[in-house]
């Protein structure tokens, strides 16, 4: 069986971080949303959740072959603990790439694991802090977020 271990803050998980799910069901048996923890950033949206949201979006998109986990290790040691077969990773452009390929052989170092890349679609332009910028200004963020996800926000930043 192949899986694909998908793996990132996810704060929020955005339609781009859902592109990335979709096509990423397309090609592996099994994959494993692991939400994580940034070494360098402060979370914004509690992980439980932001995993509770996320699988309504699957339940409702109906990928069933994908689930979420939360994990506080290293992202290569989670993925070989879920038997993981590949890591998975998205690219929304250039500076994405190079920034993931120093991941990726580190990564393959540690684990022996390879990293497959997707492109994160039309929406690959727009990062999580973006969407939390403009719906911190009033923006409307539908086209970039679930609405699963717009609830979780709303209800933390006592929006809308």
């Amino acid at each position: 069986m192949k899986t694909g271990f998908y793996t990132g803050s996810f704060d929020p998980f955005t339609n781009g971080h859902l592109h990335v799910v979709k096509k990423a069901a397309e090609v592996f048996d099994k994959v494993i949303i692991g939400i994580g923890i940034h070494p360098t950033k402060r979370r914004r949206y509690d992980k439980e959740e932001m995993k509770h949201a996320i699988e309504k979006v699957l339940k409702r998109e109906n990928l069933d072959n994908v689930c979420v986990i939360e994990y506080d290790n290293l992202s290569v040691d989670c993925a070989k603990e879920h038997n993981s077969t590949y890591l998975i990773r998205g690219i929304r452009n250039g500076t994405d790439y190079e920034y993931e390929e120093i991941m990726a052989s580190m990564n393959e170092e540690l684990s022996g694991l390879d990293t497959i890349y997707f492109r994160a679609g039309k929406l690959g332009n727009i990062s999580s802090s973006m969407v939390v910028e403009l719906l911190r200004n009033g923006r409307n963020v539908d086209t970039y977020l679930p609405n699963e996800i717009v609830d979780v926000i709303k209800k933390k930043e006592k929006i809308g």
